[in-house]
């Protein structure tokens, strides 16, 4: 069985048809890489998934359940973090503070100590920042926040949205790295990702989308070498 299933999903934005029946999975333990172009749908189609958005048509399934109508904040608590285009990081609040927010819906706080702990192992940076206000982070230090703070619900799939957006060359093999170790570690990923050779690097399979259709997928290294997505979104 599918851990997430995304079935004939449409959204609209009024009139407009943003996404136009889409289907796919991610089976558990998974990189499931999503790639296209500006506009393509891919952050909508996480928003949905996630609960922030709500489909005109089609369901979402989770480990089984339809999630198609719960709140975003049932979601995380069901196991799914979401980790979203521009980090979002609350800029206000020290380091410290934004990843305790990210286990708002855990109670047992000797676990939440744990989770605190293999997060600042996994981003030394942010133990070093924890007293810092998170505005004041360079943004890859945001982006690392971000994702800390989805590990701390301590989820079974994280949804990550662009979080090469605005890096450094270094530091896109820093985050690519850690995504690679959080896989590793037995957490499922749905990438969505503009820099798709670094995706499809990392990725199982693939789904490539164009104006709110999947136009094609399969296994990642193959679409690599697919001819059509190396003019596409390759550069080659």
């Amino acid at each position: 069985m599918s851990m997430l299933e995304v079935k004939d999903l449409e959204v609209h934005y009024g009139v407009i048809k943003a996404i136009k029946g889409v289907s796919f999975e991610v089976n558990e333990g998974e990189v499931i890489a999503l790639i296209g172009a500006n506009g393509a749908g891919k952050t909508t189609i996480l928003h949905t998934i996630s609960g922030l958005l709500s489909p005109s048509r089609g369901t979402v399934l989770f480990e089984g359940k339809d999630i198609t109508k719960v709140p975003a904040c049932k979601i995380v608590s069901l196991g799914m973090a979401h980790v979203p285009e521009g980090r979002r990081v609350f800029s206000q609040l020290s380091v410290y503070e934004n990843l305790k927010l990210g286990a708002y819906t855990r109670n047992d706080k000797n676990e939440i100590e744990e989770t605190l702990n293999m997060v600042y192992e996994r981003f030394p940076r942010l133990k070093e920042r924890k007293n810092q206000t998170a505005g004041t982070l360079s943004g890859g230090e945001q982006q690392m926040l971000a994702m800390g703070r989805a590990l701390m619900s301590h989820p079974k799939i994280v949804l990550m949205d662009e979080p090469s957006m605005g890096l450094s060359p270094i530091l896109v093999e820093e985050i690519f790295k850690i995504i690679r170790d959080i896989s590793a570690s037995g957490t499922t990923v749905l990438l969505v990702e503009q820099n798709a050779k670094k995706a499809l690097s990392i990725a199982n399979r693939a789904y490539v989308l164009e104006t709110g259709n999947i136009t094609l997928s399969g296994d990642a290294k193959e679409l690599m070498n697919d001819e059509s997505v190396k003019k596409a979104y390759l550069g080659e």
